[in-house]
């Protein structure tokens, strides 16, 4: 595998980490004759019960959770580093869509999960999402599906009432049919508040609105589907791209990049009034702004009319010294049932058939979202969702974009300048 720079840069760094605690396989529980099973995830997967039942259930297994919260510039570098030493991963790791793609042609690192009973689970899957957990030729069970990103749009009911907006849901839902009218939202509700922006930042929204243009212009984003670097050539790009800096211009939008520590900080510190929210976001909202603002987000449709961003899987890589134990415990993660659980905890929309008709799914409400209901805006219609075909340089030319837009918002650059950089720094990642 061909690390990228960045990447490459991370290595003597994370050398010190391999060498201290070469976590997969750490092996026995003090001498207890218990395995330790080395989970690695990223951002809010809803585990931690599921991890008691699977330890209550499995007495010889212990199950210890490494978790990242910034993903693209912490958790991944970490893993292709771990992959390319052959040491330091978790028995089991997630895998966001897009560096799921990035790794499809190199299931020699991971356990072909039909050889521990993986086979006989496929239709406890949606097809596309079992589908892309295959190797590049369908040889390889590399990952099981765990959630999938139905779009919706999350608000400040406070915040809008302060802006003098409507608060339900319904209302608000109205305001924006599509994205020009939500602009025209956010100048409506920028004149009466000050102190906060209308919007997050550019990233969420510019791939919230990306998924939802890709699939007008042969469904995919970056690369076409012979894997030819298109980013200039797409509309889909470009106009997701102009929009996003619309709100810029407007003075909408607070700049701030997902998933760093400062927008972590924005939702306790008021920083933002509306964000673009793919259903597992749900749990990522709640968990950065905590108890004092249940009751403070809802849910309300998106502009434009639905969308899928995002998803994940778990696959376990070859370095595991317990292969046959992660896999089983990978299995149960991804369960209709473990992914029911997990739909209750962060809202991580199910992949499963079965959980997706379940009335604790179809029919739920979140009480942290002023009881709205979740089942209603995501699970219904979510069997139906189409993935968007990515590159396998997704991921690194996806980062340049949001990049360079925050960079735009930061006045480093103007759009047309960013433009320009994206493609060309986009062109150089995809090579």
């Amino acid at each position: 595998m061909k690390l990228s720079r960045k990447t490459a840069a991370l290595a003597a760094v994370l050398a010190g980490v391999l060498a201290a605690g070469s976590a997969c396989g750490a092996d026995d529980d003090g001498g207890s004759g218990r395995i330790t099973l080395v989970v690695d995830t990223f951002g809010s997967f809803g585990y931690e019960e599921l991890f008691t039942q699977y330890e209550k259930d499995n007495p010889g297994v212990k199950i210890e959770h490494r978790n990242e919260k910034e993903h693209e510039k912490v958790y991944v570098p970490k893993l292709l580093q771990y992959l390319e030493a052959g040491s330091g991963a978790g028995d089991v790791v997630a895998l966001e869509e897009g560096i799921l793609t990035s790794l499809r042609g190199q299931a020699d690192r991971f356990v072909d999960l039909a050889d521990h009973g993986g086979a006989a689970l496929e239709s406890d899957f949606i097809k596309w999402k079992w589908d892309l957990g295959k190797s590049v030729d369908g040889s390889s069970l590399m990952a099981l599906g765990t959630d999938v990103g139905s779009l919706a749009l999350c608000y400040r009911t406070d915040l809008f009432a302060k802006a003098g907006l409507p608060t339900d849901r319904a209302e608000v839902g109205r305001l924006w049919p599509t994205w020009a009218d939500y602009v025209a939202t956010g100048e409506r509700f920028q004149a009466k508040v000050s102190g906060t922006r209308f919007v997050d930042g550019p990233a969420a929204l510019f791939n919230a609105i990306l998924s939802q243009e890709a699939p007008k212009h042969g469904n995919y984003t970056y690369f076409d589907t012979s894997e030819n670097y298109v980013a200039d050539k797409n509309p889909a790009v470009k106009t997701a791209f102009d929009l996003v800096n619309s709100l810029k211009a407007k003075n909408l939008s607070s700049g701030l990049k997902s998933f760093t520590p400062e927008w972590q900080t924005g939702f306790k510190k008021d920083s933002f009034a509306t964000m673009a929210c793919p259903a597992w976001m749900l749990g990522v909202i709640k968990e950065n702004s905590g108890d004092a603002y249940a009751d403070k987000w809802d849910v309300a449709a998106v502009p434009g009319g639905g969308g899928n961003w995002g998803g994940s899987y778990l696959a376990v890589p070859k370095q595991s010294k317990h292969p046959e134990e992660a896999a089983e415990l990978a299995k149960f993660l991804t369960g209709p049932q473990s992914q029911i659980a997990a739909f209750k905890a962060v809202n991580a929309l199910p992949t499963s058939p079965q959980a997706l008709a379940d009335p604790q799914v179809a029919q739920a409400v979140n009480g942290y979202f002023n009881d709205a209901p979740v089942g209603e805006i995501f699970a219904a219609g979510a069997s139906s969702l189409q993935p968007v075909r990515l590159g396998v340089k997704n991921v690194e030319v996806r980062t340049v974009f949001e990049d360079v837009l925050i960079a735009i918002g930061q006045g480093k650059l103007t759009p047309a300048e960013g433009w320009t950089k994206a493609v060309e720094d986009g062109r150089d990642k995809a090579e």
